[in-house]
């Protein structure tokens, strides 16, 4: 997790953070104050689905809210007012790879929160080695461009795919984009 006192996502893409509803919202429907809502939100996108990034939380973080869809929570961890943590944007990516995840209403909450950028860097990602995955290939067609990431600000694309080594008998790395585990039935 990043420090504190790190910048914002926002500053990290060049972008000035906008007042959120979908904060706003989430804050009040969680209980939880603006510097410990990302925990929150991680924690809700792990129980969902975003196993990989699976960890202990603290006890006193409230529990998932039945009202916060899959699509709110992914754009909601890419929020420019949280302090540059990368967890929250692979996390997100993973929870929202789900042929689950409505694209229409992704692509336009993106555009709602101002978080097309993060999520466009993450479809263009995806599009090397799932190109057929949604909702990423429908966010490559219908989100409009706003701001293009510097390519240091968002996390590498090693960082959103499982990778086994090279062996003498297999080949070459087996590269596989993460995707939520989606429950059983």
């Amino acid at each position: 997790m990043e420090q504190l006192g790190s910048p914002s996502l926002a500053r990290r893409l060049g972008d000035a953070a906008h007042v959120s509803p979908l904060l706003h919202r989430l804050c009040q429907m969680s209980g939880c104050r603006e510097n410990r809502i990302g925990e929150w939100l991680l924690k809700c996108a792990v129980r969902r689905g975003a196993s990989h990034y699976e960890r202990d939380f603290p006890a006193d973080l409230p529990t998932d809210h039945p009202d916060l869809g899959h699509e709110e929570l992914g754009v909601a961890l890419c929020l420019g007012q949280h302090p540059y943590n990368s967890t929250f944007i692979r996390a997100a990516a993973q929870l929202l790879s789900s042929p689950r995840t409505s694209a229409p209403r992704l692509a336009k909450l993106a555009v709602m929160e101002r978080v097309e950028p993060v999520l466009f860097y993450i479809a263009t990602l995806a599009a090397r080695f799932a190109p057929e995955a949604q909702p990423w290939s429908y966010l490559l067609h219908h989100l409009p461009p706003r701001l293009s990431c510097p390519p240091e600000a968002l996390p590498h694309w090693s960082r959103f795919v499982s990778q086994t080594g090279v062996t003498s008998f297999a080949g070459g790395p087996d590269i596989k984009w993460l995707r939520r585990r989606e429950p059983a039935g």
